[in-house]
């Protein structure tokens, strides 16, 4: 598994899945042409690009297209790195027939096809940073941010203090903290001894 500097932005859940399982980086999706419409998202993925650099990763069909169309105009300039993979035609193993385009998207590519995606992008290795101690799910449990039965409201606050999309599934939100904090300042404000 590689890691890398930069976080990873990809249409939808099949391709994260996909990817997750190549690179170590923080992998968010757009949820289609939800990113379009979600301005939380959109603000979250502008403050990924500006604070650790952001690589698009679309399907090559003309809805990727679209998509990454629509975030190069919303990103910060120099902060946004742009992975393109090749037109390969074909239906992915989950789906009975192939898109629209006949085109195989992020889903469908070989292993070695994304990491070469990756790397024409300027993606940059993660090996000259030290290792640090991320925030962990154990840790979101003694927080009362997971696990108790007002954990929920609780995370939708801190969402909203830091700005994060409502919709953000479990990982995205770890993925998110970690991004936007250090384990050191997550334990200070909302560590167990910290009620």
């Amino acid at each position: 598994m590689i890691k890398l500097q930069q976080a990873i932005v990809v249409e939808g859940r099949y391709d994260k899945n996909t990817l997750s399982q190549l690179v170590d980086a923080p992998i968010f999706e757009t949820n289609g042409f939800g990113v379009m419409r979600d301005k939380r998202l959109l603000e979250f993925l502008r403050r990924v690009a500006q604070e650790r650099g952001l690589i698009i990763l679309t399907d090559s069909d003309g809805a990727g297209f679209v998509i990454r169309n629509y975030l190069k105009g919303a990103l910060p300039k120099g902060k946004v790195l742009q992975a393109y993979i090749p037109d390969v035609y074909g239906k992915e193993r989950r789906k009975a027939h192939p898109g629209k385009e006949g085109k195989l998207g992020v889903e469908g590519m070989s292993k070695e096809v994304l990491l070469q995606a990756l790397q024409n992008a300027g993606a940059q290795t993660d090996e000259t940073l030290q290792p640090t101690r991320r925030i962990t799910r154990t840790d979101l449990f003694f927080a009362g941010l997971s696990g108790t039965a007002d954990s929920a409201s609780r995370r939708r606050i801190l969402q909203a203090e830091l700005s994060l999309p409502e919709h953000l599934g479990a990982n995205a939100f770890l993925d998110a903290l970690n991004l936007l904090m250090s384990y050191e300042e997550f334990d200070r404000r909302y560590g167990v001894n910290n009620d």
